[in-house]
């Protein structure tokens, strides 16, 4: 499960969760500016309405566009000194032009939906940053280093050399990449490989910078730098990815380009071309800013713009945060769908899931009570599973007595004048390792188990097998996906990877990935031409997120740099909602087309009729508003809770049969291990 760093507080050096510095709101001069252009048009259109004198809402319109309009005017200004011409000059232009025609309202309107899109883009641009600053706080700033003397000193995690010796005590973060050289413990990795449980170490086992020390003492030795460290290169690996999409906003600067250049040359023509025939100033300005206005592109942006922000809509009242519409309309376009295991097909919290007992002397209530009363102590994840499995069953716990965790290997301690023992696998000795305990181990850990081992004064009793849990939508889910060819990117085991996903039904499996791992699978992928739409919740599934064509974060529990870096948000969780959500933005996609065919036609026709004949501005403005309305209705359709249903698109990859599935061991009967009660083996749901 991933360690989500909280938003506010200080640090706090016993979990180690650094804060997340965020930056305010109002801090942002994008938003400022923004806010008041809203609340001074707002305010003149009141005016206006309300038939107040017009030098008031002339005066409230005119501050609109300084506030507004200021910084894209004046960056279009700095692009002409650089011989490029943008859309956002083009549109103050356009303002500029209506509000000369007495056309204010229309031109305020214009100045209040470019600048906030700007200050939205920024907000978001500085929440990314935030988090990532947030992610290098999980390293501890400080590392207790071991001196040649053999003393210790506190120093900066940063001055760490590779080679130096680090003490690292029970519950504190692990301050470099290092491999431990004496002492054992389990540390939590989840936020660099998305594995649910702790990770037993021992000497010559890897650890990892920001992950999280268990109950036991480990010496290291550092093996990298502190700005080489898997943390820190997740970081960047955000970064990297996030600025290649960058890219994809070539074609459409280009358009823009040719677009304004073409419109404002052609605007110069209509108002000169008449004037060198002897036509007369007036009349010439007149057809001039009437053609600005009809020709504007106004009516292709709210021709876009409304059908995707009403299935934002749509998708924010069912649970899905989609972050913008160019994220609404890319997520239309997926082909192939790539989830994480850990906390996004599974709950990420281990459960109690099969007890097989070993020996007639024993219940399968009086070994689970036993188990779980010598674990009550502790605060192991498996420990805590099978004392909630026990407290499920509504059992009343023995108090157990000379508790001892043994890090890496299990606990031990006195019930009901008895000692007992759960222990891992390899911590049994040797001499006590019965055929039937080995074969039990065996077929649990074949279905992806985690196999644990209970002893009774060193006599095995039976064997616990606890797993992560799937969620009970992931099936479903995955079956309205198949038809874009699902994959399970994972940094968990094989041999658990296939068998999840042999239950869900997805034969694309990809395991023991690291964060740079599931970056350069999501790449390679990409580079057969398929978009590839990523669902994760962990931090270690930031960077493949940043890098998808659609990143979608699970929101509940997923970590913050994953949720900022992420096109989309889960709210609630429901995986359902993914095919549901990429529906929806095919329809979307659909009625933007329409919508598109509807406003070009409307604009050709009245450019022409401006050109051709004598358009009056009255007509002009009534056909290019008109316009607006017809496809600002047209897209507002999508608000309607009939279109949030759930079709699956036809499948780019029909080569790809059941056939083609990869030979995984069969999951455990649930049906037949609930009767079986000769063997005293039992399945819990």
């Amino acid at each position: 499960m991933p360690v989500r760093a909280p938003s506010l507080g200080p640090t706090t050096p016993a979990s180690g969760v650094a804060a997340i510095r965020r930056t305010r709101i109002w801090a942002l001069a994008e938003i400022r500016w923004a806010a008041a252009a809203v609340v001074l048009f707002l305010a003149g259109l009141t005016a206006q309405l309300a038939g107040g004198p017009a030098g008031l809402w002339w005066s409230l319109y005119l501050a609109c566009y300084v506030c507004g309009g200021w910084e894209p005017g004046l960056a279009g200004l700095r692009a002409l000194r650089e011989r490029s011409l943008d859309v956002d000059l083009l549109m103050v232009a356009a303002a500029i032009g209506a509000a000369s025609i007495g056309q204010v309202t229309d031109g305020a309107l214009l100045i209040v939906i470019f600048a906030t899109s700007g200050a939205l883009e920024a907000f978001a641009t500085a929440r990314t940053e935030d988090s990532v600053r947030g992610l290098l706080d999980l390293a501890p700033e400080t590392a207790i280093r071991v001196r040649d003397d053999g003393g210790e000193e506190e120093v900066r995690a940063a001055d760490l050399a590779v080679g130096n010796v680090l003490v690292v005590r029970p519950g504190e973060r692990i301050p470099a990449d290092a491999t431990v050289i004496a002492g054992a413990s389990e540390v939590d990795q989840a936020t660099i490989t998305g594995e649910p449980l702790p990770v037993d170490k021992v000497i010559g086992a890897e650890v990892f910078a920001g992950t999280l020390n268990g109950t036991g003492m480990l010496r290291l030795r550092a093996d990298r730098r502190a700005e080489d460290s898997v943390v820190a290169r997740i970081a960047a690996l955000v970064d990297d990815a996030s600025s290649t999409k960058a890219t994809t906003q070539l074609f459409i600067e280009k358009i823009e380009q040719r677009y304004s250049i073409g419109m404002v040359a052609v605007t110069v023509a209509v108002f000169a071309i008449p004037i060198l025939f002897g036509d007369s100033l007036q009349r010439a300005l007149l057809r001039a800013m009437t053609f600005m206005i009809v020709a504007s592109p106004c009516a292709i942006v709210l021709a876009t713009m409304p059908p995707l922000l009403a299935a934002i809509a749509t998708a924010g009242r069912h649970g899905v945060l989609v972050k913008s519409a160019v994220v609404m309309e890319r997520l239309g376009t997926t082909d192939r769908t790539a989830f994480d295991k850990t906390g996004t097909l599974t709950l990420g919290t281990p459960e109690l899931t099969d007890i097989q007992s070993l020996s007639a002397d024993f219940t399968i209530d009086g070994l689970l009570g036993l188990a779980a009363a010598a674990e009550h102590p502790s605060e192991h994840p498996l420990a805590a599973a099978i004392v909630r499995a026990a407290h499920d069953r509504g059992m009343q716990l023995p108090a157990a007595d000379d508790f001892t965790a043994h890090p890496g290997r299990g606990v031990s301690a006195r019930v009901d004048g008895r000692q007992v023992e759960v222990i891992s696998p390899a911590a049994l000795p040797a001499d006590a390792a019965t055929a039937a305990t080995t074969a039990a181990i065996d077929a649990f850990q074949t279905l992806g188990h985690t196999a644990v081992v209970v002893t009774v004064d060193r006599r095995p009793i039976g064997v616990l097998a606890i797993s992560d849990q799937l969620r009970p939508d992931a099936r479903q889910a995955v079956t309205a996906l198949t038809a874009t060819t699902p994959v399970l990117l994972t940094g968990d085991n094989a041999i658990t990877a296939v068998q999840l996903a042999s239950q869900v039904g997805i034969t694309d499996v990809r395991s023991g990935l690291l964060p740079d791992d599931k970056v350069a699978a999501v790449r390679d992928l990409q580079s057969g031409g398929d978009n590839v739409t990523v669902v994760g919740d962990g931090i270690n599934d930031a960077p493949a997120l940043a890098a998808a064509h659609v990143g979608i974060a699970m929101g509940h529990n997923g970590a913050d740099l994953t949720v900022q870096a992420a096109d989309a948000v889960m709210v609630r969780n429901e995986l359902t909602a993914i095919p549901t959500v990429i529906n929806l933005s095919r329809q979307a996609r659909r009625v933007v087309i329409a919508n598109l065919v509807i406003a070009a036609t409307f604009i050709a026709a009245l450019v022409v009729w401006d050109l051709v004949g004598t358009l009056p501005l009255p007509l002009g403005v009534a056909g290019h508003e008109g316009s607006t309305i017809i496809v600002g209705l047209n897209g507002l359709r999508l608000l309607r809770n009939s279109a949030w249903t759930t079709q699956p698109p036809t499948s780019r990859h029909p080569e790809e049969t059941n056939s083609q599935r990869p030979q995984v061991t069969a999951p455990h009967d649930p049906s037949s291990a609930a009767t079986n009660e000769s063997a005293c083996h039992v399945y819990l749901t």
